[in-house]
């Protein structure tokens, strides 16, 4: 009887809603990605055949959404709009994303956003889904965006449900099933790429995807942020004496910020904050007689990273600039040791670029006091 009740209620919902949308390929999905890691998006590292109809692929990479899609582009990504692909939520065949015609928000689940966002080659295709499914017409430029102005809140939403329910499993995961995982995280370029090391290597026993996806985003988001793989860098060692030498501030009030050019015969200057650090680097003879301490004679450069809160290499670090937030003496470089963790503190505080130590200008710096 009770079967027959709920067989009942699948087919009045499907009379009234039409049948249930699923985002996982029905057909053998187009994977351009190379390697074992084509399986997975290279933002999120979701599956891309679970969620293959809501995919998109912007040369070598495909995303699961364009929410990742457009995650790398505010990351500095250079995407060619004109030639993004996006999969026929109808055909499940890529076509040219500008080309298609989208549906926005019908009853369908968003992927890595609070709303859906499906592409269909042609309106009556689009138009015959929202009879059934709801939602509202929208072309590419639409649909992107309304992903750039949903990023900030879909970034937030993904990351509590990572820190409730994803970080915890995998947590668990590694422990019970999984070997010890050695290898420095900082060797992988992305999480697609963790992945597939983790299945390759057979690193975890008896795990299926959604576990292999927590355990993979535990040690991506949490263990390499606490990864040390600095320890022979040393502490930025600070006095009540230090000054900087381009403010003049006591450096020991700013501990968060500071950061340390440390010369070969052991001489070491402390600065309130990498921005007059690079302004020293760039122009020393400007601040005073420091001849002696030329750029070919600095051992280590060490700057705090804006998470971690420890020293980390700045010649390996990446450096957000123009975000909301101020250091002591206001617009700042921020550093970090990953690029992963620079990319979200610059979703998150309104960045405008990420740039490694070895591409910073002396006009760059200058542009931060203007």
């Amino acid at each position: 009887m009770v079967k027959k009740l709920i067989l009942g209620l699948v087919l009045l919902f499907v009379s009234l809603h039409g049948e249930p949308f699923s985002k996982m390929a029905t057909v053998e999905p187009v994977l351009v990605q190379k390697g074992d890691k084509k399986m997975w998006c290279s933002v999120c590292g979701m599956n891309l055949k679970m969620f293959y109809k809501t995919s998109y692929i912007a040369g070598d990479k495909q995303y699961c959404s364009v929410r990742c899609l457009v995650a790398d582009m505010q990351n500095g990504d250079n995407i060619d709009l004109d030639k993004v692909k996006v999969i026929d939520a109808k055909t499940q065949q890529p076509i040219l994303a500008k080309d298609a015609t989208f549906v926005i928000g019908s009853d369908v689940k968003g992927t890595m956003s609070k709303v859906s966002k499906l592409a269909f080659a042609n309106k009556a295709e689009a138009k015959e889904f929202i009879k059934a499914h709801g939602g509202k017409i929208a072309d590419f430029n639409t649909v992107i965006q309304k992903a750039k102005e949903s990023l900030k809140g879909d970034t937030a939403m993904v990351s509590m449900k990572k820190q409730k329910m994803m970080y915890p499993m995998g947590k668990k995961l590694l422990a019970k099933k999984c070997q010890d995982f050695n290898e420095s995280l900082s060797n992988f370029h992305a999480i697609n790429e963790l992945k597939a090391d983790i299945r390759d290597k057979k690193l975890c026993k008896d795990i299926n995807e959604k576990q292999l996806q927590a355990v993979a985003l535990y040690l991506w988001d949490v263990k390499r942020a606490k990864q040390d793989t600095n320890s022979s860098l040393g502490k930025i060692e600070l006095t009540k004496d230090d000054k900087c030498p381009v403010c003049g501030m006591f450096v020991y009030k700013y501990p968060k910020w500071a950061s340390q050019l440390v010369y070969k015969d052991g001489d070491r200057l402390s600065f309130d904050g990498v921005k007059d650090m690079m302004k020293f680097y760039f122009d020393r003879n400007k601040y005073g007689k420091y001849e002696e301490l030329k750029k070919e004679n600095i051992d280590k450069i060490l700057v705090m990273d804006y998470y971690l809160q420890r020293p980390i290499d700045g010649k390996k670090a990446y450096y957000v600039i123009g975000s909301d937030v101020k250091g002591p003496m206001g617009n700042e470089l921020i550093p970090f040791e990953s690029e992963e963790n620079a990319k979200t503190f610059m979703q998150d505080h309104n960045g405008k670029a990420i740039i490694p130590f070895d591409k910073i200008t002396k006009e760059d710096v200058a542009k931060l006091d203007m």
